[in-house]
């Protein structure tokens, strides 16, 4: 039986999500983490930090070349009591690192609905956590992450659908917790589902789809909470306990960029950032001649890129669009460095099944003449425009569709090499309807590094 205590305890729950390795206000995030902790403590309260997912993002050359653990790194020293991941930190990293990120944590992870390929439980995270406040309270701590099932099935891990487990856990965890808080990577759509489904959840801090709740959002009794993305906000709920019944919440941000940081913390972190970059500093080929980039045309950075993704892929043929090149590849040795300053999207390639009909349709789409200058966000992309989409052998003449010099035949089959990006039903809705193939973990900076290191070489 639960002992109930009577007296009247308030919660600080402070939280943040999905800051994809923007580090630019961590050092004043992390310093106020540090003091609220120490003030309410002082105040004889109870403070719990948790972070949403997605904190790692490959996109950044620090999370690049330290696999994420340098982010650890910055959770500990931050005193995070629990966090759970996101699909950056879930289906961006190869199983072997994923299964070896958190092996330094001095924080609980929580996800509940991710198991080992077999269906065996993580031994490096938990379903819920409990924690037990000075005066007794029991707080527990639920948690679920987005379901990617072809991406985790390929990286060896099993998925399971969120919300019916959460609801699960919480109904049990009800009649020995004073409170429960849920940590969600499941998106704003999915929170007010969960929220709707069962009064057993006193608090949903939420992630992955960057929405922003400056005073929360309650949805019958449970209050939601999240602060949008990059690092831009800390979130801080308050609870009031009062005779094991959670008695009054509320929710507001903190502006990130208004938190300032003493100089030696801010200079202990950007050398931290500096020193671990330093692994990107290694030779991965060597080309005679600078491949340039061209956002509004063929390059010879394209160029080298289609053949590579066709070689690595074995496809007939490749679409991808030029704005993925940030930059260009200098003459002479090509570093980890340069690959990620160029391709710093957390992107896959894949194989597509098409029909010969669908091949066309995918390439008259391509051609929409408003697509070079459109913005596109999110979906791992982490350029600004589109550019024009490049074609790799395959062709129209005559309005008729050619793959390596053939006439295409609507009803053969053809294999379409891309980007995973293209097929999450933006810009060619029907692409998710494939056969779909994805190539994991490789992102297509390596398969770049594989074919330049095959077949232009390195000077050892």
């Amino acid at each position: 039986m639960r002992m109930i205590a009577e007296n009247t305890e308030t919660i600080h729950i402070y939280h943040t999500n999905d800051i994809h390795s923007h580090f630019e206000n961590w050092p004043g995030i992390s310093e106020f983490l540090l003091k609220q902790r120490a003030h309410h403590e002082r105040e004889g309260e109870s403070c719990f930090v948790f972070d949403l997912g997605d904190y790692v993002d490959r996109s950044h050359p620090f999370t690049e070349a330290t696999e994420g653990k340098g982010n650890i790194e910055l959770l500990n020293r931050a005193r995070y009591d629990a966090v759970t991941i996101g699909n950056n930190e879930g289906i961006t990293l190869a199983h072997s690192a994923l299964a070896e990120l958190y092996k330094n944590a001095q924080f609980d992870v929580v996800v509940a609905n991710l198991l080992n390929e077999d269906g065996e439980p993580l031994d490096w995270a938990s379903p819920y956590t409990v924690f037990t406040t000075s005066s007794g309270l029991k707080v527990s701590v639920i948690a679920a992450t987005a379901e990617y099932e072809l991406f985790y099935k390929k990286l060896g891990w099993t998925i399971q659908e969120p919300r019916s487990i959460l609801r699960k856990l919480a109904s049990e965890l009800r009649s020995t917790s004073d409170c429960v808080i849920c940590l969600s990577h499941l998106g704003v759509h999915e929170d007010r589902l969960l929220a709707n489904e069962t009064p057993d959840i006193d608090v949903i801090l939420g992630a992955h789809t960057h929405h922003l709740f400056v005073h929360g959002e309650l949805v019958g009794e449970t209050l939601l909470a999240a602060t949008g993305k990059f690092g831009q906000y800390v979130g801080h709920v308050t609870l009031t306990v009062r005779a094991g019944q959670v008695v009054n919440k509320s929710a507001a941000v903190i502006p990130a960029d208004e938190l300032e940081a003493a100089t030696d913390g801010l200079n202990a972190i950007q050398k931290m950032i500096d020193e671990g970059t330093k692994a990107l500093d290694k030779e991965v080929f060597v080309t005679p001649a600078m491949l340039k980039q061209n956002l509004f045309g063929k390059s010879p950075l394209s160029e080298f890129f289609g053949q590579a993704l066709l070689a690595y892929t074995k496809a007939d043929c490749g679409l991808f669009n030029a704005g993925i090149f940030l930059g260009s590849l200098p003459k002479g040795t090509v570093t980890k460095r340069d690959l990620h300053r160029v391709l710093p999207h957390p992107i896959n390639a894949c194989v597509l099944t098409v029909k010969g009909e669908a091949l066309r349709d995918y390439y008259v789409a391509s051609c929409h003449p408003d697509w070079p200058r459109t913005e596109v966000r999110g979906l791992g992309f982490r350029g600004t425009l589109m550019g024009v989409m490049i074609h790799e052998n395959f062709t129209m003449k005559n309005d008729e569709l050619y793959v390596d010099g053939k006439l295409v035949d609507p009803l053969a089959d053809y294999k379409l090499a891309t980007l995973d990006m293209f097929t999450f039903g933006f810009f060619y809705p029907n692409m998710k309807f494939e056969k779909i193939d994805y190539l994991v973990p490789e992102l297509i900076r390596d398969i770049t590094g594989w074919y330049g290191q095959k077949e232009l070489g390195t000077t050892s």
